[in-house]
């Protein structure tokens, strides 16, 4: 029994069975010239044709909106937490550059005991910026943080330069008479494992301890030389072994960074 009514579009012959013919047998016009008819006579309503290249292009279309509207949202309910483990981290380094380690959950709490005041400088050792800007480092100006270790006075300094891979960056602290070195931590972006990233062990970052930045009253930074080497008029620390490119990255960037500090550190500040 047939269950289906199909109308050409052509010529207005009706076919009954469950599918349109091939070929209308009046005018010889091809099924896709077909369209339902339901027991009244209109046509029946098409459903969506999901073979078609249209609705291939919409679902996708609607799909990559709906999966980026989940990710911003995502994202934007994870960024309170994402800002706090990258405050956290920081706090961590600068601690380290005054030998002091803790875990992320105790970071905020240890920087607050110990950090006790920090500001922003120019080049002329003037200062420029309060704590909450020296911390943030969106503002102009070189960091300057201040520790009170033991009843004494240690300034931290931030560093930043470039070494094989990518950018370098770390904290060197001195003693309140602005020239031995207490500690150094060193971070890097992608500096190749087990050579130039050995710059983020304390194995490295301990052999400044005690070392010098200024000779005979001038600026002199801390040399990185090649193992067994030394460097004429001026403390050094051996360099990595395999590391070369790295560890003169570390070299420039510890004397550059200090340079934009040396008004501040010949200063009664």
């Amino acid at each position: 029994m047939a269950t289906k009514k199909f109308r050409c579009k052509v010529c207005g012959y009706v076919h009954e069975g469950d599918k349109a013919p091939e070929k209308c047998p009046v005018c010889q016009a091809p099924a896709s010239e077909f369209e339902e008819i339901t027991e009244g006579g209109a046509p029946a309503k098409k459903g969506v044709d999901r073979n078609s290249n249209a609705y291939t292009i919409i679902y996708s279309a609607v799909m990559v909106i709906l999966v980026a509207v989940g990710l911003a949202a995502t994202s934007q309910a994870l960024r309170p937490l994402q800002k706090q483990n990258e405050d956290n981290d920081k706090r961590q380094q600068i601690l380290r550059s005054i030998n002091v380690t803790v875990p992320a959950n105790e970071a905020e709490a240890k920087y607050n005991e110990l950090i006790t005041d920090a500001f922003l400088i120019n080049e002329n050792g003037e200062k420029v910026g309060d704590a909450t800007e020296a911390f943030v480092g969106e503002k102009e100006g070189f960091p300057v943080f201040v520790a009170t270790i033991d009843g004494q006075t240690k300034y931290i300094m931030a560093l930043n330069g470039t070494g094989l891979w990518g950018p370098l960056w770390g904290y060197l602290s001195v003693n309140d008479d602005k020239n031995t070195v207490y500690g150094a931590d060193f971070s890097h972006q992608g500096e190749t494992p087990g050579l130039g990233a050995e710059i983020a062990t304390p194995s490295f970052s301990h052999r400044f301890q005690g070392k010098h930045i200024f000779m005979d009253g001038a600026l002199k930074s801390i040399a990185i030389v090649k193992p067994g080497k030394t460097a004429e008029g001026q403390d050094y620390v051996d360099g990595i072994s395999g590391g070369t490119i790295t560890s003169q990255g570390v070299n420039n960037m510890i004397h550059d960074s200090l340079m934009r500090y040396e008004k501040f550190l010949t200063s009664n500040q």
